[in-house]
């Protein structure tokens, strides 16, 4: 019934090959959840704290958005730990007054891209997966073994770009608006709101990819058109609360909230698919800023020469990134 977005950059986390919703094909091309490269010209060294607000306060971990990532699995362990910390307080601050209609502050997004950076990383390398987890101590630990498990899952569907493709991007409605669809979902079609969060995470970075994928999959949780037909319910396949009420509509109708990986097997024929979806949604509930972390998390392809940021700090949402093996 759905497809992911384009065959090689969709939610940062899988790409685009059918979810079918109704085809089930499950392969996946260039953007996932996954490895993380640094390339040539990168800066080296630790991530710069700046200060931000009043002088007096204490330094906050704001890495620049090519900083190399430490392959010490102490170090690393460490600057997880860090930024985790560092993230989740600015995220405290910019939701205090409720899900905010603004974007995120620069520095939320470039602890978000860090943090992401590293998670990509683990999900690539299971072998310094390991040595970083063992490092890690309580929840952090717990939480990470599971995001490090989904990117992987997700990664194991995604094939490497190989010719050039051309993405369309634009800025994903604020999350105010995107957790008020998702609740009317779950109220109208019983389909829990973090199921909804995570596939339109996994599908299209929140709306960030508006590009059809190769099957034909179209709109921010990438529904293929006869599919959009029968469950979209008369509405805009491209617009995210129409697609988001035609996700919860379709997954009813496959069985959920009984049963979520048929409902889910159904939505995209691949178990990894299921794994993770369902594991982003778990973490979500269990602590609902792990939503604004991913909300702020870029989209990324993967290409022989190492992984692609099409998104964020440094780019433009101006409709389109060519994307090059």
């Amino acid at each position: 019934m759905v497809a992911l977005t384009i065959a090689l950059a969709v939610a940062g986390c899988t790409d685009g090959s059918s979810t079918g919703r109704g085809t089930g094909k499950a392969g996946r091309s260039g953007s996932n959840s996954g490895g993380e490269g640094t390339g040539p010209g990168r800066h080296a060294g630790k991530p710069s704290p700046h200060r931000t607000g009043k002088e007096t306060s204490r330094p906050v971990l704001v890495p620049g958005p090519h900083v190399v990532l430490p392959r010490d699995p102490a170090v690393l362990a460490r600057r997880l730990a860090d930024i985790t910390t560092a993230l989740d307080a600015s995220i405290r601050s910019w939701v205090k007054g409720g899900p905010p209609r603004s974007p995120a502050p620069k520095s939320l997004v470039l602890q978000a891209l860090y943090q992401q950076r590293i998670y990509r990383l683990l999900a690539k390398d299971e072998e310094l997966a390991g040595k970083v987890l063992r490092r890690l101590d309580g929840r952090l630990a717990r939480v990470a073994q599971r995001l490090v498990t989904a990117g992987a899952r997700l990664r194991s569907l995604v094939t490497t770009v190989t010719s050039p493709v051309t993405l369309k991007l634009q800025e994903p409605e604020p999350p105010a608006n995107l957790l008020a669809y998702y609740k009317k979902g779950e109220r109208r079609f019983g389909v829990d709101r973090y199921v909804l969060a995570s596939i339109n995470y996994v599908e299209s970075k929140f709306g960030r990819v508006s590009s059809a994928s190769p099957a034909g999959a179209q709109g921010p949780m990438q529904f293929i058109p006869s599919t959009w037909a029968a469950y979209g319910r008369g509405g805009d396949i491209d617009d995210p609360h129409d697609a988001v009420l035609g996700a919860a509509n379709y997954l009813s109708a496959s069985g959920a909230p009984g049963d979520y990986r048929s409902a889910l097997f159904a939505y995209n024929h691949a178990d990894a698919y299921v794994d993770a979806v369902l594991i982003y949604a778990r973490e979500m509930r269990r602590d609902p800023r792990i939503f604004f972390a991913l909300y702020n998390w870029q989209v990324f392809t993967i290409t022989p020469h190492g992984d692609v940021r099409v998104t964020g700090p440094g780019h433009r949402y101006d409709k389109r990134a060519v994307v090059l093996p």
